[in-house]
């Protein structure tokens, strides 16, 4: 008696690609390749002609000539605020913060602010092959819902500041919203939340303290800016004896759930510190140097043993959320800081701004590789283009060469979020409609 044929196992989505990179293994390029998808999860990695044979999909998307990797990880954001670019430009940090950000800030920031210039944000990343984003900014109930109903993955912060805003006014109010978001959102599947402790220099030591403690007991992320700018440092030593690092190190916060970004001043021992305690670093290289912040010494921190993740900031000082443009000048960028041309190479770039951003987040588990038992957050990026011929190697391309405006398709736990440059769910005309009221709101108060 001879054995039955196995009948091909089902699936929801087969994507076919001329060339999938996972990330995991490191710098590796696979050739006409499929990842085979169920429900949200990744469940096969193979060649192409045996996914065929192996599996009956529902759907089968084949993009011959494109690059299928996992979604990018944009690891330190404040989305809302994309409805603030281009509002002051060519200024120094401090000047631009306290003279005009925070001014307008307080003139418009509510509900319905933050969740249109999420809203705006989500198209953008989207368009840019960003499928998670990092969040950091006031009225997170309202972020998360927006995220949420846009099937976007998010890690979204409770604020911590020192002074009273719109969001809240004292500091038992801060933790109680920061305690309230993460009840609300702690089993959601898309959604996570972090402690958001805005800066050394404005948070006390005994609301430090406080996050510190919540954040071991809750289990929570602490996503804070620091060691942005050399001012900071002056300023912490003439206030507090100790240069930002080691205030927290006395406060207990640097450890494993710290996600650090900027980190531009930072001395050889600091670096070593950050890799023992487990730290995660966030290079923002184009706002730093819009800003003139200072340079993040990301090829040392990497080398350390640290774990880098990348990230664009605000649309306020970036003046947008393009994580290919910020791979490319993260990349160059370490090159001239470390005088080494082998510094951050093309595929250590890439894994930064995927599954060192997933790591950073705490969602190294769940998302920034192609990998089976992980969640089906990809992209594909035609390399088709004038602008990525001839095709010589796969990671430089993508890393040294490619737009955003190459990719082609996106999905987020394995549902379609951009499919042939066109967003699904989205209305990209009302949405720019919608800013460009702003605009106009935003213009009448600075008159």
């Amino acid at each position: 008696m001879s054995d039955s044929p196995h009948l091909p196992e089902a699936c929801d989505l087969l994507i076919e690609a001329g060339y999938v990179v996972p990330i995991e293994p490191h710098a590796v390029v696979l050739e006409d390749h499929a990842v085979a998808i169920r429900g949200s999860e990744i469940v096969a990695i193979l060649p192409r002609a045996e996914a065929r044979a192996r599996f009956r999909a529902t759907q089968v998307v084949s993009r011959p000539e494109a690059a299928l990797m996992p979604g990018l990880v944009n690891a330190h954001t404040h989305n809302p605020m994309t409805l603030l670019r281009g509002v002051a430009d060519d200024l120094p940090l401090m000047t631009w913060l306290q003279q005009h950000i925070w001014p307008v800030e307080a003139a418009v920031i509510g509900p319905e602010f933050v969740a249109d210039g999420t809203t705006l944000a989500i198209a953008e990343m989207l368009r840019g092959g960003t499928t998670c984003a990092n969040e950091n900014y006031f009225f997170g109930d309202v972020q998360a819902a927006i995220y949420k109903k846009h099937g976007f993955r998010a890690l979204v912060g409770a604020v911590i500041i020192d002074f009273p805003t719109a969001w809240a006014r004292t500091d038992d109010e801060y933790f109680a919203k920061a305690g309230e978001l993460h009840d609300q959102w702690r089993t959601d599947p898309l959604i996570g939340t972090a402690f958001a402790p805005h800066a050394p220099y404005t948070v006390n030591d005994a609301n430090f303290e406080r996050v510190r403690m919540l954040s071991d007991q809750l289990d929570m992320q602490v996503h804070l800016h620091t060691h942005e700018t050399a001012q900071e440092i002056t300023d912490s030593i003439k206030l507090h004896g100790q240069r930002p690092l080691a205030r927290l190190d006395r406060l207990g916060l640097v450890n494993d759930r710290l996600i650090a970004v900027h980190m531009t001043q930072l001395t050889e021992a600091e670096i070593h510190l950050c890799a023992e305690r487990g730290v995660s670093v966030v290079h923002c290289p184009e706002s730093n140097l819009k800003l003139a912040s200072g340079f993040c010494p990301a090829c040392a921190l990497q080398r350390a043993g640290v774990n880098l993740a990348i990230g664009t900031d605000g649309c306020a000082s970036n003046n947008d959320l393009d994580m290919f443009s910020e791979n490319r000048t993260a990349a160059i960028l370490a090159k001239a800081v470390a005088d080494d041309a082998t510094a951050l190479d093309a595929a250590t770039t890439l894994r930064a701004s995927t599954l060192g951003g997933a790591r950073a987040l705490g969602f190294g588990d769940r998302i920034g590789s192609i990998e089976v038992g992980k969640q089906a957050d990809l992209v594909c990026v035609d390399l088709s283009a004038l602008e990525t011929q001839p095709l010589h190697n796969v990671l430089s391309q993508l890393v040294y060469a490619t737009g955003r405006q190459q990719v082609s398709d996106v999905w987020i736990a394995g549902k379609p979020k951009l499919v042939q440059r066109e967003l699904v769910g989205m209305d990209l005309p009302g949405i720019i409609a919608n800013a460009r009221q702003w605009r106009e709101r935003i213009r009448h108060i600075r008159a």
